[in-house]
């Protein structure tokens, strides 16, 4: 686990310098925790995108600690590691795998999150613990998503189901399912087409594809992955309700985590919508895909 800690130290380095340098200035100047204190901090967490209700949460923890210990006893940064962890504590976060079939996982998200790098990636990921892995380009609007996912599965040595550019993503999600169940592949990775979550026709789509590869394979997709690109911010939590009303989010993949100061949101969509953090990416390899850790993360964000 040592590994892991120093990646998520690594990849949140810029949020974490960032909240560490600003509370320790507030502190220093003003150990009191009074109205004015706790405002300051209550501007800093919210900058660093952890959202009103964990900001909240940390706050109030802060406020009771200083009035059992006072400023001599009271650490700040235990404190807010200690709530964000356990706010953060799910024990859905692994991949689901399904029961004696095909697990079926959809990738989505809007455009430039990096949804076909993290499909590549969690093919890598299964593969390393054992088993088989197919990626469906879904994604058949942008020329480029389909050479982009053949490009990964040549690297990787994984399989890509692909159609024509232009061709019903439903039917290549379809195509894709049945080569899996065809030869017992484990899991089939679709890399959907990146869709504004204001779109209502291509929100239609996605739920398009999924009923097809539902009808397939029963319960399938067996998880609807979003992929938030870190740098986007509050941005990222509107996407989340959007996507999460049209098509039941199971988890999320939190990407370039490791050249933001907001790595935050990953606590703000959690604690919004109960949908949990699967993932997150710190870096460009394939093995920067991390499955998510809370207590982990809290460390790497708040201890000096």
């Amino acid at each position: 686990m040592r590994g892991l800690f120093a990646k998520f130290k690594e990849g949140l380095q810029k949020t974490h310098s960032k909240l560490v340098h600003e509370i320790k200035r507030v502190l220093t100047r003003s150990p009191r925790m009074d109205a004015a204190t706790l405002e300051e901090l209550e501007q800093i967490l919210l900058g660093a995108d952890l959202g009103v209700a964990m900001t909240q949460q940390i706050l109030e923890a802060v406020r009771k600690a200083y009035e059992t210990q006072g400023s001599a006893g009271l650490d700040v940064f235990s404190v807010a590691a200690r709530e964000v962890a356990r706010s953060l504590a799910t024990p859905r976060s692994e991949l689901r795998k399904a029961a004696h079939q095909t697990t079926v996982v959809s990738i989505v998200g809007v455009n430039g999150t990096g949804k076909t790098t993290t499909a590549a990636k969690l093919a890598y990921a299964v593969r390393q613990q054992g088993h088989t892995a197919l990626l469906a380009a879904c994604d058949t609007f942008r020329a480029a998503a389909i050479e982009q996912l053949k490009l990964w599965g040549q690297r990787l040595n994984v399989e890509v189901i692909a159609g024509a550019y232009g061709a019903d993503p439903a039917a290549v999600a379809h195509d894709a399912v049945a080569a899996a169940r065809a030869r017992g592949v484990d899991y089939v990775f679709l890399d959907t087409a990146g869709r504004l979550h204001t779109k209502h026709n291509l929100m239609q789509e996605l739920q398009k594809v999924h009923r097809v590869v539902g009808r397939q394979i029963p319960g399938a997709p067996h998880e609807v992955l979003l992929v938030v690109d870190a740098h986007t911010g509050m941005n990222a939590l509107q996407q989340a309700r959007e996507f999460h009303k049209a098509v039941c989010l199971t988890g999320l993949v939190v990407t370039k985590l490791d050249g933001t100061s907001k790595g935050g949101i990953v606590v703000a969509i959690q604690k919004e919508l109960g949908v949990p953090v699967k993932f997150v990416g710190l870096g460009e390899q394939p093995d920067d895909l991390q499955p998510f850790d809370a207590e982990q993360f809290a460390r790497a964000l708040f201890e000096e």
